[in-house]
């Protein structure tokens, strides 16, 4: 029983952010706007299987093994020239624990649970500073994080979908194409961002750049995006806000991501990254993977 309570507190003491390392694949277009009438649709799969988080110090503990699912929408249209609206939609969202083992007898100390739903969702709308033409595309971006996930679930209301909170983000953009070999298209994009929070959730400061090419007549696509989260830790602890869910308040991270993206045709592709993050603080130390398939419009 002194295990078995041990092994509850640590349960209910892990909080983890989970969309960090993928919150860079939110923003394809970086300081570029999509072109009036023009679009960008992508469904992808994004998926995280971890034993092991960072705690607040920074070091690396081993928690129940979790896993979180999801298969979300992420789309941009051009309304003008310089005024894009852009919508991710996690319209099926799975967050589990799997069960604890133990080690001599085998007997299954805490059974594994599962909560299905949609996820939080972020509408954004961009707006173009400069003529991209000019050489430099500078963007400024409105995001408004809407808190459709489930709050809380299983039996120690440790499984979420979303944090239910209503946070608006402050980003700029600058980005600008560059020639370096010849048959490669390259590129390199800036942001900084402020994000607001509610329900007593720290407010956070966002800053990350991505590197790309393109090869092969421009089929083929590799991009690198190195992002950081820095907590201004001006609102509750973590275990004071949803201290027994996968999102945890005042957490930071350094992450770095890797995607490619192939054109089947002038509009289809399929794309494919590896995040991972390189250090952190009360998130979770396991890489995350997805897959997608894009319309280019």
């Amino acid at each position: 029983m002194e295990r078995l309570t041990d092994i509850r507190i640590k349960r209910r003491s892990l909080v983890v952010v989970i969309f960090l390392l993928f919150i860079s694949s939110m923003y394809a277009g970086g300081g570029w706007p999509q072109p009036k009438g023009s679009g960008y649709l992508k469904l992808s799969e994004w998926w995280l299987i971890s034993d092991q988080h960072y705690t607040d110090m920074g070091l690396i503990d081993p928690n129940l093994t979790t896993a979180v699912y999801n298969t979300a929408i992420y789309a941009e249209y051009g309304f003008t020239d310089r005024l894009t609206g852009i919508l991710y939609f996690p319209l099926f969202s799975r967050n589990l624990t799997y069960n604890q083992v133990s080690n001599t007898t085998r007997e299954i100390l805490i059974p594994g649970e599962a909560i299905n739903s949609i996820g939080d969702t972020d509408l954004t709308i961009k707006y173009g500073l400069t003529n991209p033409n000019n050489g430099l595309a500078v963007s400024a971006s409105l995001l408004f994080g809407i808190p459709l996930g489930q709050s809380t679930g299983g039996t120690l209301n440790n499984l979420q979908t979303g944090d239910g909170e209503f946070n608006q983000m402050l980003r700029l953009d600058a980005g600008t194409g560059f020639p370096l070999f010849q048959g490669m298209a390259t590129y390199a994009n800036l942001y900084v961002a402020l994000n607001n929070r509610t329900n007593d959730f720290s407010d956070e400061f966002r800053f990350g750049v991505e590197v790309g090419a393109g090869i092969l007549n421009e089929k083929l696509w590799f991009s690198t995006k190195l992002n950081s989260i820095q907590s201004f830790k001006n609102g509750k602890t973590s275990s004071e806000i949803l201290g027994t869910t996968l999102f945890a308040n005042n957490a930071e991270v350094a992450s770095l991501t890797f995607e490619a993206a192939y054109y089947v045709t002038k509009k289809v592709g399929f794309s494919a990254s590896y995040g991972t993050a390189l250090s952190g603080s009360i998130i979770l130390a396991s890489p995350s993977y997805s897959v997608g398939v894009f319309l280019d419009l």
